[in-house]
């Protein structure tokens, strides 16, 4: 009897199978979840020594925080740029891949390679090229009228941050894309080209269209990995300055916690960042994966 559904004759079997999943999932997910759940409703002293239940005194002298109000708009204005960016970037380097004949594989290779590169290594390397003193990229600037210096301006800080974000990301985006773009039926572009469809209209008719689903997992992807995975490259370069102007949510829990030694308020940063990140992709698969054709 043909079947489409994997059936096993022992009951216990199947959740033997996913045991070591699911151990890891438990020791690395939800324990650490329901620490910070509990942690955030708690008064801790710095060395952990006593602790009083204070229910959500926590969340409410946050959410009266100028402070951390301003970081919900950082993290906001950060996150939409490097996302943007990342996209963009690595979906019109997919699409020139395509137009590669000579060197197609060195090509490929050289765009992949900067994903191998540890976040706070990436940060430093940026830090590096931008340096006011010594960095390269400052002097042309000058050259141009630009005065750079992260140091002390907020604006140039955030610029740097995000190129050094959407630099990391671009491969990761890159090859969802060259992938989605190979999957579409050369045939369908074949026919638009004999109607006489130009290229940049078989593009925006056919390629785009189709690239709809690799585009919404990837939306998911970036914003996530702009809450949460930039924060190396913060730490390596900013640290949240000058005057807080790149202190993002997820650096923030950071300072607070290990720095300012505020572990109950810590806490609670991450619960609520968790519930933004979580209501913000439960947001995109509810109005975006509407408008998405497979």
């Amino acid at each position: 009897m043909n079947t489409s559904r994997v059936v096993f004759g022992n009951t216990f079997l199947p959740w033997l199978l996913m045991l070591p999943q699911l151990t890891i999932i438990m020791v690395f997910f939800f324990w650490p979840a329901g620490q910070a759940l509990i942690q955030s409703v708690m008064l801790e002293d710095a060395f952990g020594t006593s602790r009083r239940f204070v229910g959500l005194e926590n969340f409410h002298r946050l959410l009266n925080d100028p402070l951390y109000l301003d970081s919900f708009v950082t993290t906001g204005i950060f996150s939409i740029l490097v996302a943007a960016g990342a996209m963009i970037a690595g979906l019109l380097l997919a699409l020139a891949a395509q137009s590669v004949m000579r060197g197609r594989l060195l090509y490929r290779s050289l765009l992949i390679w900067p994903y191998a590169v540890a976040p706070a290594v990436a940060g430093i390397l940026w830090l590096f090229l931008f340096a006011p003193a010594s960095g390269i990229l400052p002097r042309p600037l000058a050259a141009l009228g630009i005065d750079w210096n992260h140091l002390v301006d907020h604006f140039d800080a955030m610029v740097l941050i995000v190129i050094a974000s959407v630099w990391k990301q671009v491969p990761y985006n890159f090859l969802f894309f060259l992938a989605g773009i190979q999957s579409i039926p050369k045939s369908l572009l074949e026919a638009a080209a004999i109607d006489g469809a130009s290229a940049l209209r078989r593009t925006l008719t056919i390629t785009l269209p189709l690239l709809s689903p690799t585009a919404f997992f990837l939306l998911v992807i970036n914003i996530v990995y702009a809450f949460f995975d930039t924060f190396a490259i913060i730490d390596a370069t900013t640290q949240g300055g000058p005057g807080k102007a790149t202190d993002i949510l997820v650096y923030k829990v950071y300072h607070d916690g290990f720095k300012a030694l505020d572990l109950g308020g810590s806490a609670a940063q991450s619960v609520i960042l968790m519930t933004l990140v979580i209501g913000l992709t439960a947001l995109q698969f509810r109005l975006l994966d509407r408008r998405v054709h497979y």
